[in-house]
């Protein structure tokens, strides 16, 4: 029996975690007295490490100020993710369930959460073993590098032929692309269905068409 290895995004992927990440953005720009960037430029750099995402944001300020930013976000999400919680997209949970009850599949996770976010997303959704591989900020450079596919292959025991990327942004697709795995977009996250490349559903119900169709091309 040929295994696969699915490998997820999180943020704007399986969460929608906009709320929190514009809420925790205009906390930490306001708290340096710097003007917000627009909400389109905050939505694109979702997905990559935390350092990164802010000096792209704004490259006109020193790292200082970058660093200052990231521990204003780290705050400012942590107290927003306490009084609620962000929502998973519609048909996420049902297609986990699917996915898992699959002897063929094997699940991960590549995101730029931190260690301590992603684990408090998998207590709060009851993810707990679901995922055989879990890859995030903390232990790797920033997407697009392929460093967290890497591991996910590394863990699981899986070839690059065997392993699929999905996620809502072009660096997860860049980073599937870098690690040589195929890689899945999906039209509901962050960065525009057309910016990602390649195949593209619009729904979660349309996966298990697209993993099959992405897979008879072995």
């Amino acid at each position: 029996m040929t295994q696969r290895l699915v490998i997820f995004d999180v943020d704007g992927t399986l969460v929608d975690s906009q709320a929190h990440i514009l809420g925790a953005m205009s906390v930490a720009f306001e708290g340096i007295g710097h003007a917000l960037p627009a909400r389109e430029a905050v939505l694109g750099i979702v997905g990559l490490s935390l350092p990164v995402a802010m000096a792209r944001l704004t490259p006109e300020l020193p790292a200082t100020a970058h660093a200052e930013l990231v521990e204003r976000y780290k705050g400012a999400y942590m107290t927003l993710r306490a009084e609620t919680l962000s929502p998973l997209y519609p048909g996420a949970a049902e297609a986990l369930e699917q996915l898992a009850a699959d002897p063929q599949i094997v699940l991960g996770i590549a995101t730029g959460k931190s260690r301590r976010g992603m684990d408090h997303i998998m207590a709060a959704h009851g993810w707990a073993g679901r995922f055989a591989t879990v890859q995030v900020a903390d232990d790797h450079p920033s997407k697009p590098h392929p460093s967290m596919i890497a591991a996910c292959l590394r863990d699981t025991g899986l070839a690059a032929d065997q392993a699929l990327m999905v996620g809502d942004t072009r660096f997860d697709m860049e980073m599937a692309r870098a690690a040589g795995v195929r890689g899945l977009g999906v039209a509901w996250g962050y960065h525009a269905a057309e910016t990602l490349g390649g195949p593209v559903i619009a729904d979660f119900a349309e996966l298990p068409r697209a993993l099959a169709e992405l897979w008879e091309m072995t």
